[in-house]
């Protein structure tokens, strides 16, 4: 190494130390992504948990997550997968993950989701799956309308006594329909020409 000195004070002048590394961050698109990640982390850990934070997401809402998103796919990526996974990243004894332990959890199940891709372009990839996803609802409180129920709530295929609990339109008659009123006309019941007797003597 090659000295020099300070013309004017005579001073050893030493070589200045190499710049330090920036610190590792991630890319600005993949913080973004993440973010994105984290609301619907979220929305999924209050699902059906009304005394949730969001902070943290249980074993039942991380499967409705990635089956609602698109990450289990049934055959890359199977619920079976999604159960081991979480059980690897939570801690023990624990029954919830937080939302770092769930970013594992996507790194890991992003790369069986997307063989041929890199593990970041992976990891990408299952946050496009997740952005702006909210948990589907659809079908909870529908009531099924499909084979034997369609046809026991078929008002038109009813018979006998059931048949007159309702009208023409399917509308039930309420207590008219369930209740045999009294008949004091003196005729038989059932019997058709009932109120025709006046008529034909008053000729």
């Amino acid at each position: 190494m090659t000295r020099e000195f300070d013309q004017l004070e005579g001073s050893e002048v030493l070589p200045s130390p190499p710049p330090s590394p920036p610190p590792a961050v991630l890319p600005h698109l993949q913080l973004i992504m993440a973010s994105e990640a984290g609301k619907t982390f979220q929305r999924f850990a209050v699902f059906g948990e009304s005394s949730s934070s969001g902070t943290e997401m249980n074993n039942k809402n991380f499967s409705k997550l990635c089956r609602d998103c698109g990450i289990m796919d049934g055959k890359t990526v199977t619920s079976t997968d999604v159960d081991i996974v979480f059980s690897k990243v939570k801690a023990k004894n624990a029954r919830t993950i937080t939302f770092q332990q769930f970013q594992e959890a996507m790194k890991e199940l992003g790369q069986k989701r997307f063989k041929d891709k890199k593990p970041d372009e992976a990891l990408e990839n299952v946050y496009k799956l997740m952005e702006g996803k909210d948990p589907a609802t659809t079908g909870v409180t529908k009531a099924t309308t499909v084979g034997g129920v369609s046809r026991l709530t078929d008002t038109s295929k009813y018979t006998g006594s059931h048949k007159e609990r309702f009208d023409e339109s399917g509308k039930g008659k309420g207590i008219a329909g369930r209740e045999e009123a009294t008949d004091n006309s003196g005729y038989v019941s059932g019997y058709k020409g009932a109120g025709t007797y006046d008529k034909k003597n008053s000729k």
